[in-house]
Protein backbone atom coordinates (compact mmCIF):
# COMPACT_ATOMS: atom_id res chain seq x y z
CA UNK A 1 0.00 0.00 0.00
CA UNK A 2 1.54 3.29 -1.17
CA UNK A 3 0.60 6.76 0.05
CA UNK A 4 1.29 10.01 -1.77
CA UNK A 5 1.36 13.54 -0.33
CA UNK A 6 0.07 16.27 -2.64
CA UNK A 7 0.04 20.06 -2.60
CA UNK A 8 -3.56 20.61 -1.53
CA UNK A 9 -3.83 24.10 -3.02
CA UNK A 10 -2.42 23.06 -6.39
CA UNK A 11 -4.61 19.96 -6.47
CA UNK A 12 -7.76 21.94 -5.74
CA UNK A 13 -6.80 24.53 -8.36
CA UNK A 14 -6.44 21.81 -10.99
CA UNK A 15 -9.76 20.20 -10.04
CA UNK A 16 -11.55 23.57 -10.06
CA UNK A 17 -10.21 24.25 -13.55
CA UNK A 18 -11.68 20.92 -14.68
CA UNK A 19 -15.02 21.71 -13.08
CA UNK A 20 -15.15 25.15 -14.70
CA UNK A 21 -14.62 23.78 -18.21
CA UNK A 22 -17.76 22.91 -20.19
CA UNK A 23 -16.05 20.85 -22.89
CA UNK A 24 -15.77 17.14 -22.07
CA UNK A 25 -12.69 16.52 -24.21
CA UNK A 26 -10.83 19.46 -22.70
CA UNK A 27 -11.78 18.25 -19.22
CA UNK A 28 -10.38 14.82 -20.01
CA UNK A 29 -7.18 16.39 -21.28
CA UNK A 30 -6.86 18.35 -18.04
CA UNK A 31 -7.41 15.20 -15.98
CA UNK A 32 -4.77 13.33 -17.99
CA UNK A 33 -2.32 16.20 -17.43
CA UNK A 34 -3.10 16.14 -13.69
CA UNK A 35 -2.67 12.37 -13.52
CA UNK A 36 0.68 12.51 -15.30
CA UNK A 37 2.05 15.38 -13.20
CA UNK A 38 0.52 15.20 -9.75
CA UNK A 39 1.50 18.20 -7.58
CA UNK A 40 3.67 16.61 -4.91
CA UNK A 41 4.26 18.26 -1.56
CA UNK A 42 6.00 17.77 1.78
CA UNK A 43 4.30 16.42 4.88
CA UNK A 44 2.11 19.53 5.18
CA UNK A 45 0.04 18.57 2.13
CA UNK A 46 -2.84 16.14 1.80
CA UNK A 47 -1.93 12.45 1.92
CA UNK A 48 -3.94 10.04 -0.24
CA UNK A 49 -3.68 6.36 -1.00
CA UNK A 50 -2.09 6.15 -4.44
CA UNK A 51 -4.08 3.18 -5.75
CA UNK A 52 -7.38 4.79 -4.70
CA UNK A 53 -6.40 8.09 -6.32
CA UNK A 54 -5.46 6.30 -9.53
CA UNK A 55 -8.81 4.51 -9.46
CA UNK A 56 -10.68 7.80 -8.98
CA UNK A 57 -8.87 9.45 -11.89
CA UNK A 58 -9.47 6.43 -14.12
CA UNK A 59 -13.16 6.50 -13.25
CA UNK A 60 -13.34 10.16 -14.23
CA UNK A 61 -11.67 9.46 -17.57
CA UNK A 62 -14.03 6.55 -18.26
CA UNK A 63 -17.23 8.63 -18.00
CA UNK A 64 -19.13 9.54 -21.16
CA UNK A 65 -21.07 12.61 -20.06
CA UNK A 66 -19.99 15.96 -18.70
CA UNK A 67 -22.46 15.74 -15.79
CA UNK A 68 -21.08 12.39 -14.64
CA UNK A 69 -17.51 13.61 -15.05
CA UNK A 70 -18.28 16.62 -12.86
CA UNK A 71 -19.90 14.36 -10.26
CA UNK A 72 -16.70 12.34 -9.84
CA UNK A 73 -14.52 15.45 -9.95
CA UNK A 74 -16.57 17.03 -7.15
CA UNK A 75 -16.30 13.82 -5.13
CA UNK A 76 -12.52 13.81 -5.52
CA UNK A 77 -12.38 17.48 -4.56
CA UNK A 78 -14.32 16.77 -1.35
CA UNK A 79 -11.92 13.98 -0.56
CA UNK A 80 -9.03 16.41 -0.86
CA UNK A 81 -10.59 19.31 1.04
CA UNK A 82 -13.17 17.99 3.51
CA UNK A 83 -13.39 15.46 6.32
CA UNK A 84 -16.83 13.94 6.88
CA UNK A 85 -17.13 11.45 9.71
CA UNK A 86 -20.13 9.78 11.28
CA UNK A 87 -21.25 9.92 14.90
CA UNK A 88 -19.48 6.82 16.15
CA UNK A 89 -16.11 6.56 14.37
CA UNK A 90 -13.31 8.48 12.66
CA UNK A 91 -13.83 7.02 9.19
CA UNK A 92 -13.70 9.83 6.62
CA UNK A 93 -16.70 9.06 4.44
CA UNK A 94 -15.40 11.35 1.70
CA UNK A 95 -12.52 8.89 1.32
CA UNK A 96 -14.28 5.67 2.23
CA UNK A 97 -12.44 3.64 -0.41
CA UNK A 98 -9.23 3.96 1.61
CA UNK A 99 -10.74 1.90 4.43
CA UNK A 100 -10.89 -1.49 2.74
CA UNK A 101 -9.18 -2.98 5.81
CA UNK A 102 -12.28 -2.15 7.86
CA UNK A 103 -14.75 -5.03 7.59
CA UNK A 104 -18.34 -4.45 6.48
CA UNK A 105 -19.32 -8.04 5.62
CA UNK A 106 -20.94 -10.39 8.13
CA UNK A 107 -18.47 -13.23 7.53
CA UNK A 108 -14.97 -12.73 8.94
CA UNK A 109 -12.36 -15.17 7.68
CA UNK A 110 -9.23 -15.09 9.83
CA UNK A 111 -6.78 -17.96 9.66
CA UNK A 112 -4.61 -16.97 12.61
CA UNK A 113 -4.46 -14.55 15.51
CA UNK A 114 -2.34 -11.41 15.52
CA UNK A 115 0.54 -12.23 17.85
CA UNK A 116 2.46 -9.00 17.35
CA UNK A 117 3.55 -6.63 20.10
CA UNK A 118 2.12 -7.34 23.55
CA UNK A 119 -0.45 -9.79 22.23
CA UNK A 120 0.11 -13.39 23.28
CA UNK A 121 -1.90 -16.55 23.77
CA UNK A 122 -0.92 -17.20 27.41
CA UNK A 123 -4.54 -16.84 28.53
CA UNK A 124 -6.54 -19.84 27.39
CA UNK A 125 -9.84 -18.58 26.03
CA UNK A 126 -8.92 -15.05 24.92
CA UNK A 127 -10.18 -13.83 21.57
CA UNK A 128 -8.03 -12.77 18.66
CA UNK A 129 -6.92 -9.10 18.64
CA UNK A 130 -8.45 -8.53 15.20
CA UNK A 131 -11.93 -8.60 16.74
CA UNK A 132 -11.56 -5.62 19.13
CA UNK A 133 -9.42 -3.88 16.48
CA UNK A 134 -12.32 -3.96 14.02
CA UNK A 135 -14.95 -3.07 16.62
CA UNK A 136 -12.97 -0.12 17.96
CA UNK A 137 -12.48 1.30 14.49
CA UNK A 138 -16.14 0.91 13.55
CA UNK A 139 -17.75 2.07 16.79
CA UNK A 140 -15.41 4.55 18.52
CA UNK A 141 -13.45 7.70 17.87
CA UNK A 142 -10.00 8.53 19.16
CA UNK A 143 -10.11 9.65 22.77
CA UNK A 144 -13.38 7.86 23.53
CA UNK A 145 -13.89 5.08 26.08
CA UNK A 146 -14.41 1.34 25.73
CA UNK A 147 -15.47 -0.95 28.58
CA UNK A 148 -14.65 -4.67 28.50
CA UNK A 149 -16.53 -6.54 31.24
CA UNK A 150 -14.48 -9.75 30.81
CA UNK A 151 -11.00 -8.30 30.43
CA UNK A 152 -8.97 -11.52 30.70
CA UNK A 153 -5.48 -10.99 29.31
CA UNK A 154 -6.35 -7.47 28.14
CA UNK A 155 -6.68 -7.99 24.39
CA UNK A 156 -9.26 -5.21 24.09
CA UNK A 157 -7.22 -2.84 26.23
CA UNK A 158 -4.04 -3.45 24.23
CA UNK A 159 -5.84 -2.67 20.98
CA UNK A 160 -7.38 0.43 22.55
CA UNK A 161 -3.88 1.68 23.42
CA UNK A 162 -2.75 1.08 19.84
CA UNK A 163 -5.73 2.99 18.44
CA UNK A 164 -5.81 5.88 20.90
CA UNK A 165 -8.94 4.93 22.86
CA UNK A 166 -9.27 4.98 26.64
CA UNK A 167 -10.18 1.59 28.05
CA UNK A 168 -11.44 -0.01 31.21
CA UNK A 169 -11.44 -3.74 31.82
CA UNK A 170 -13.14 -5.71 34.59
CA UNK A 171 -11.51 -8.98 35.65
CA UNK A 172 -12.73 -11.37 38.35
CA UNK A 173 -9.52 -13.36 38.80
CA UNK A 174 -6.95 -11.34 40.82
CA UNK A 175 -3.95 -13.22 39.39
CA UNK A 176 -5.09 -12.64 35.82
CA UNK A 177 -5.82 -8.97 36.58
CA UNK A 178 -2.31 -8.49 38.00
CA UNK A 179 -0.61 -10.10 35.01
CA UNK A 180 -2.73 -8.05 32.60
CA UNK A 181 -1.69 -4.84 34.36
CA UNK A 182 1.95 -5.87 33.93
CA UNK A 183 1.36 -6.45 30.24
CA UNK A 184 -0.36 -3.11 29.72
CA UNK A 185 2.50 -1.29 31.41
CA UNK A 186 4.79 -2.53 28.64
CA UNK A 187 2.59 -1.40 25.74
CA UNK A 188 3.60 1.75 23.85
CA UNK A 189 1.09 4.54 24.36
CA UNK A 190 1.89 7.28 21.83
CA UNK A 191 -1.46 9.03 22.20
CA UNK A 192 -1.38 9.16 25.99
CA UNK A 193 -4.64 7.31 26.67
CA UNK A 194 -5.43 5.28 29.78
CA UNK A 195 -5.89 1.52 30.10
CA UNK A 196 -7.12 0.31 33.49
CA UNK A 197 -7.96 -3.12 34.88
CA UNK A 198 -10.43 -3.17 37.76
CA UNK A 199 -10.57 -6.35 39.81
CA UNK A 200 -14.15 -7.33 40.57
CA UNK A 201 -17.36 -9.06 39.59
CA UNK A 202 -18.77 -7.55 36.39
CA UNK A 203 -22.28 -8.54 37.53
CA UNK A 204 -22.04 -6.50 40.73
CA UNK A 205 -19.51 -3.72 40.05
CA UNK A 206 -20.31 -0.08 40.87
CA UNK A 207 -19.77 1.09 37.30
CA UNK A 208 -20.97 4.63 38.02
CA UNK A 209 -18.39 4.99 40.77
CA UNK A 210 -15.60 3.49 38.68
CA UNK A 211 -16.34 5.85 35.79
CA UNK A 212 -16.75 8.87 38.06
CA UNK A 213 -13.29 8.21 39.50
CA UNK A 214 -11.98 8.71 35.96
CA UNK A 215 -13.97 11.86 35.32
CA UNK A 216 -16.56 10.38 32.95
CA UNK A 217 -20.21 9.35 33.14
CA UNK A 218 -20.51 7.00 30.15
CA UNK A 219 -18.42 4.88 27.80
CA UNK A 220 -18.89 4.79 24.04
CA UNK A 221 -18.44 1.07 23.43
CA UNK A 222 -19.32 -1.89 25.63
CA UNK A 223 -17.59 -5.15 24.71
CA UNK A 224 -18.26 -8.55 26.25
CA UNK A 225 -16.44 -11.82 25.61
CA UNK A 226 -17.81 -14.11 28.32
CA UNK A 227 -16.80 -17.74 28.87
CA UNK A 228 -18.58 -20.14 26.56
CA UNK A 229 -20.27 -21.57 29.65
CA UNK A 230 -18.23 -24.50 30.98
CA UNK A 231 -16.12 -25.33 27.91
CA UNK A 232 -13.13 -23.84 29.78
CA UNK A 233 -13.17 -23.55 33.57
CA UNK A 234 -11.37 -20.31 34.37
CA UNK A 235 -11.45 -20.47 38.19
CA UNK A 236 -13.11 -22.01 41.21
CA UNK A 237 -15.02 -18.80 41.95
CA UNK A 238 -18.78 -19.40 42.03
CA UNK A 239 -19.30 -15.96 40.47
CA UNK A 240 -17.36 -17.07 37.40
CA UNK A 241 -19.76 -17.71 34.50
CA UNK A 242 -17.75 -20.77 33.55
CA UNK A 243 -18.95 -22.36 36.80
CA UNK A 244 -22.66 -21.78 36.17
CA UNK A 245 -24.58 -24.90 37.18
CA UNK A 246 -26.62 -25.04 33.98
CA UNK A 247 -27.08 -23.27 30.66
CA UNK A 248 -30.06 -21.40 32.09
CA UNK A 249 -27.95 -20.23 35.02
CA UNK A 250 -25.19 -19.14 32.63
CA UNK A 251 -27.61 -17.08 30.57
CA UNK A 252 -29.15 -15.55 33.70
CA UNK A 253 -25.73 -14.59 35.10
CA UNK A 254 -24.72 -13.07 31.78
CA UNK A 255 -27.97 -11.08 31.71
CA UNK A 256 -27.04 -9.67 35.13
CA UNK A 257 -23.76 -8.40 33.68
CA UNK A 258 -25.60 -6.71 30.80
CA UNK A 259 -28.16 -5.17 33.15
CA UNK A 260 -25.44 -3.89 35.50
CA UNK A 261 -23.20 -2.47 32.78
CA UNK A 262 -25.83 -0.99 30.47
CA UNK A 263 -26.24 2.32 32.38
CA UNK A 264 -22.52 2.93 31.78
CA UNK A 265 -23.03 2.90 28.00
CA UNK A 266 -23.92 6.13 26.25
CA UNK A 267 -27.32 6.12 24.59
CA UNK A 268 -27.19 5.35 20.88
CA UNK A 269 -23.82 3.62 21.15
CA UNK A 270 -22.95 -0.02 20.69
CA UNK A 271 -22.58 -3.25 22.64
CA UNK A 272 -20.68 -6.15 21.06
CA UNK A 273 -20.90 -9.69 22.43
CA UNK A 274 -18.42 -12.32 21.25
CA UNK A 275 -19.69 -15.83 21.94
CA UNK A 276 -19.56 -19.36 20.59
CA UNK A 277 -21.92 -22.29 20.92
CA UNK A 278 -21.18 -25.61 22.64
CA UNK A 279 -21.94 -29.27 22.16
CA UNK A 280 -22.96 -31.43 25.10
CA UNK A 281 -24.46 -34.90 25.48
CA UNK A 282 -25.20 -35.22 21.79
CA UNK A 283 -26.92 -31.84 21.53
CA UNK A 284 -25.89 -28.52 19.98
CA UNK A 285 -26.34 -25.78 22.61
CA UNK A 286 -26.88 -22.42 20.85
CA UNK A 287 -25.31 -20.13 23.44
CA UNK A 288 -25.02 -17.34 20.89
CA UNK A 289 -28.75 -17.19 20.28
CA UNK A 290 -29.56 -17.49 23.98
CA UNK A 291 -27.33 -14.50 24.78
CA UNK A 292 -28.72 -12.57 21.82
CA UNK A 293 -32.21 -12.97 23.24
CA UNK A 294 -31.01 -12.02 26.72
CA UNK A 295 -29.53 -8.74 25.46
CA UNK A 296 -32.54 -7.85 23.33
CA UNK A 297 -34.80 -8.47 26.32
CA UNK A 298 -33.07 -5.52 27.99
CA UNK A 299 -34.10 -3.11 25.27
CA UNK A 300 -31.21 -3.23 22.83
CA UNK A 301 -31.65 -3.22 19.06
CA UNK A 302 -29.86 -6.01 17.20
CA UNK A 303 -27.78 -4.41 14.41
CA UNK A 304 -25.70 -7.30 13.05
CA UNK A 305 -24.77 -10.93 13.52
CA UNK A 306 -21.19 -11.52 12.41
CA UNK A 307 -19.88 -15.05 11.97
CA UNK A 308 -16.13 -15.40 12.47
CA UNK A 309 -14.33 -18.56 11.47
CA UNK A 310 -11.57 -20.26 13.40
CA UNK A 311 -9.42 -23.03 12.03
CA UNK A 312 -8.37 -24.71 15.25
CA UNK A 313 -8.47 -24.55 19.02
CA UNK A 314 -6.01 -25.92 21.55
CA UNK A 315 -8.33 -28.83 22.26
CA UNK A 316 -8.59 -29.77 18.57
CA UNK A 317 -5.00 -29.03 17.55
CA UNK A 318 -3.36 -32.02 15.84
CA UNK A 319 -6.63 -33.97 16.19
CA UNK A 320 -8.43 -32.95 13.01
CA UNK A 321 -8.78 -36.55 11.82
CA UNK A 322 -10.21 -37.68 15.15
CA UNK A 323 -12.76 -34.86 15.22
CA UNK A 324 -13.79 -35.59 11.64
CA UNK A 325 -14.40 -39.23 12.63
CA UNK A 326 -16.39 -38.15 15.68
CA UNK A 327 -18.52 -35.86 13.52
CA UNK A 328 -19.28 -38.63 11.04
CA UNK A 329 -20.21 -41.02 13.83
CA UNK A 330 -22.17 -38.51 15.91
CA UNK A 331 -24.12 -36.82 13.13
CA UNK A 332 -22.90 -33.31 13.98
CA UNK A 333 -20.72 -30.67 12.34
CA UNK A 334 -17.43 -29.50 13.84
CA UNK A 335 -17.45 -25.98 15.28
CA UNK A 336 -15.44 -23.62 13.09
CA UNK A 337 -17.14 -20.36 13.94
CA UNK A 338 -18.20 -18.02 16.68
CA UNK A 339 -20.53 -15.04 16.74
CA UNK A 340 -19.97 -11.32 17.13
CA UNK A 341 -23.36 -9.90 18.03
CA UNK A 342 -23.72 -6.14 17.54
CA UNK A 343 -26.39 -4.24 19.48
CA UNK A 344 -27.30 -0.58 19.77
CA UNK A 345 -28.56 0.97 22.98
CA UNK A 346 -31.85 2.79 22.48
Amino acid sequence: MTWITLDRTAMVRALDACLADDDLERVRARVVALRDALPLADAEGVTLRRDVLDEELAQILATRTLSRTRYYLERLRKGVTEVRTGKVNDINLNRWKEYDDVFTDSLWMMERRDGSGAHSAWYWGNFIPQIPHQLLRRYTKRGEWVLDTFAGSGTTLIEALHLGRHSLGVELNPEVAAKTRETLAQVENPRGVTATVVEGDSAALDYAGVLAARGIERVQLLLMHPPYHDIIRFSEDTRDLSNAASVDDFVAQFAQVVERATPALERGRYLAVVIGDKYAQGEWIPLGFYLMQAVMAQGYTLKSIVVKNFEETRAKRDQKGLWRYRALVGGFYIFKHEYILIFQKK
